[in-house]
């Protein structure tokens, strides 16, 4: 099977993005897959997240689309077996602003990931927080896009302006571009609020929400200081088995048609937040 392209992406910082990649990305490792992410945030959490030190990087995921590099030349072992990881710098900031005179601007990530798919089985892609060129470079790349959201108030909010530039990239640049799902982050289930734009969001979104829930997790948020993914730090904590049941539910998800076309989930969200 080709390699699915996953954009993990939300314009709203601290939704859990980063730990959706790291985590998800190291389950499916665990089960034998071949699994590359690519930090293309210029933050470089994800880099971080996986111990690797971004002060003696040479090459970075800025090199790869300002196409100075190839793949293999920028692929950094982990310490998960079958987990490779494009890390990022602060560098990659700039690609934002070179990119705007060059030509086919938006495809050159995509061309820079030609022949992934006979390399590896998921390529998860960590977005930065905006809607900006990155973004629309992963977008454009991927064949999927997985979309974190954090259980508040504003959560359909901010999903509505991404389902809308979802369906412009799909319309101009990207048309098999698929909704992955909706992954719920940071639940608390004492929270009345929690609760409460859950069933919002199940309501509007229908099956495009994962069954799977990330609670919020102490255990979670002490991996990154260690330099390692949650599911190694403490695999036995709520948040590590939580990825464990995701990445067993988006294998399913790989495994069934599409129900429901993709289209009826930009409308509900759109719908949701007018």
């Amino acid at each position: 099977m080709p390699a699915r392209i996953i954009a993990l992406s939300n314009q709203k910082g601290g939704v859990g993005k980063t730990t959706t990649a790291i985590n998800l990305a190291t389950a499916l490792a665990a089960c034998g897959n071949r699994v590359l992410v690519i930090d293309f945030d210029p933050q470089g959490n994800t880099t971080t997240g996986f111990g690797i030190d971004k002060r003696n990087l040479q090459q970075s995921s800025y090199n790869l689309v300002m196409g100075e590099n190839s793949l293999s030349q920028v692929l950094v072992a982990t310490q998960v077996p079958n987990l490779w990881v494009v890390p990022s710098t602060i560098h990659l900031s700039g690609a934002e602003v070179e990119l705007v005179p060059v030509m086919a601007r938006e495809n050159r990530l995509r061309e820079a990931l030609q022949g992934v798919q006979d390399t590896f089985d998921f390529v998860f892609i960590d977005c930065p927080p905006s809607l900006g060129l990155l973004t629309i470079n992963a977008l454009v790349a991927a064949t999927d896009i997985l979309i974190p959201l954090q259980c508040e108030f504003f959560a359909m909010e901010g999903i509505s302006q991404l389902f809308k530039t979802f369906e412009l990239v799909r319309k101009n640049l990207n048309p098999p571009l698929n909704v992955m799902g909706v992954l719920l982050t940071m639940y608390d289930r004492r929270n009345n609020l929690a609760q409460a734009v859950e069933r919002d969001v199940r309501s509007h979104l229908g099956e495009h929400v994962f069954e799977t829930v990330i609670p919020r997790n102490v255990r979670l948020s002490e991996a990154p200081s260690h330099g390692a993914p949650g599911l190694i730090y403490d695999v036995k904590s709520p948040g590590s088995q939580a990825y464990i049941r995701l990445a067993a539910e988006l294998m399913q998800r790989l495994a069934q048609p599409t129900l429901v076309p993709n289209t009826t989930a930009t409308h509900a969200a759109t719908a949701a937040a007018a």
